[in-house]
């Protein structure tokens, strides 16, 4: 014996999920601009020990520190304007 076949007529079809809310915080910078964020924190606390240690190394520890800054800045502005441009126009107002 088998069981009856139930009735799809019996069960209502599920209601689609409303799509989740943006949240209006800031993005977490992701990939290269998050390992060029964590490379200008270090080089920065590598500047100030060089310096506090009397070597004038710490002048190529700044130099990194001001490069990876500006990187970290284009990368995290370079993912943000791609995730607005993929959220389309409804997204601006």
């Amino acid at each position: 014996m088998t069981a009856p076949a139930p009735d799809p007529a019996a069960r209502p079809a599920a209601a689609p999920t409303p799509a989740p809310a943006r949240s209006r915080l800031p993005r977490v910078p992701r990939g290269i601009a998050l390992y060029s964020t964590v490379l200008c924190l270090l080089a920065t606390v590598a500047a100030v020990v060089a310096f506090t240690r009397g070597s004038w190394l710490g002048v190529v520890w700044v130099l990194l520190a001001g490069l990876t800054s500006n990187m970290a800045w284009y990368y995290a502005r370079r993912d943000r304007l791609a995730a607005e441009a993929a959220a389309g126009p409804a997204a601006e107002g």
